[in-house]
């Protein structure tokens, strides 16, 4: 028996795929599909909020020296907010690490809901619903491998 795929949840081996507890032996899936659902503007406010806060200490930076410049103080009270400012941009450096990570993480993840369906016994059953589209690939990978190697292999015909 090849294991395909093998998580908490999901197991897609050569003769089954168990998903939550339920069993779907191969012989029975005729036809495997996937299905999109509409996009989470919670997700993309999320990565909206990520953009922002790796924005706002650039744009206070520039906005600190817009100020020096336009308030026409004495030079040590300009190179001082000058000073300040670059220090708030600065301040980007050591968190923007951690904001593109998640940054990537949400891409990785997806903005939709994903579906697994499969024609199981002649009816359509729902195999699986996740928002992790990097999870929903690999396993939507694995169904695919295993249903094409068992069925049998079709004699090629010559016309």
């Amino acid at each position: 028996m090849t294991t395909y795929y093998d998580d908490r949840s999901v197991q897609v081996t050569s003769t089954t795929v168990r998903v939550d507890g339920r069993t779907y032996a191969l012989s029975d899936i005729s036809m495997i599909w996937h299905r999109r659902g509409t996009r989470s503007w919670r997700v993309l406010a999320g990565r909206g909020a990520i953009g922002a806060a790796l924005a706002g200490p650039l744009v206070a930076a520039v906005l600190g020296i817009g100020v020096a410049v336009w308030l026409h103080r004495s030079p040590t009270v300009t190179i001082a907010i000058v000073g300040a400012s670059v220090l708030v941009g600065l301040a980007v450096g050591p968190v923007a690490d951690f904001l593109f990570e998640h940054l990537d993480r949400s891409y990785a993840r997806g903005s939709r809901q994903l579906e697994i369906w499969a024609r199981w016994r002649g009816q359509p059953v729902r195999l699986l619903r996740t928002g992790d589209a990097l999870r929903f690939g690999q396993i939507y990978r694995a169904v695919q491998r295993a249903v094409e190697h068992s069925q049998p292999a079709r004699p090629v015909t010559r016309r």
